[in-house]
């Protein structure tokens, strides 16, 4: 199964005309999306909560998590962020997939347009 990459733009709610380009690995088994803590600073985006995740080997990391825009093409929206430390991958994760309204395809590894619907 090959990695989808894609170049997303990252931005502060408050000032969306402020953009940083970040390189995400695609990762719809990740909830949240992890963006390296120097472009949240950079951005003026600031923690709201701590948030517990158990690694794969069972580690118990602690990360701080805020709110980012999130821009790709004409898409874009808002979502919760993980601040990445060192050693941590920029994933772009499920939540984030959804506020901008696409899916990954996990055979062809492909984005697709969400189907939207208000039920």
């Amino acid at each position: 199964m090959g990695l989808t990459i894609l170049k997303v733009e990252v931005g502060n709610p408050a000032n969306p005309h402020i953009t940083e380009g970040v390189e995400f690995l695609v990762d719809s088994g990740a909830i949240y999306s992890v963006v390296p803590a120097e472009i949240l600073k950079k951005l003026e985006i600031k923690p709201i909560a701590e948030e517990e995740f158990r690694l794969a080997n069972g580690e118990k990391i602690v990360r701080k998590k805020g709110i980012a825009l999130f821009k790709y093409g004409n898409k874009i929206g808002g979502a919760d962020v993980i601040f990445g430390e060192e050693g941590d991958s920029t994933l772009l994760g499920a939540f984030t997939l959804e506020a901008l309204g696409l899916m990954l395809d996990p055979l062809k590894r492909e984005l697709k347009q969400l189907p939207m619907v208000l039920a």
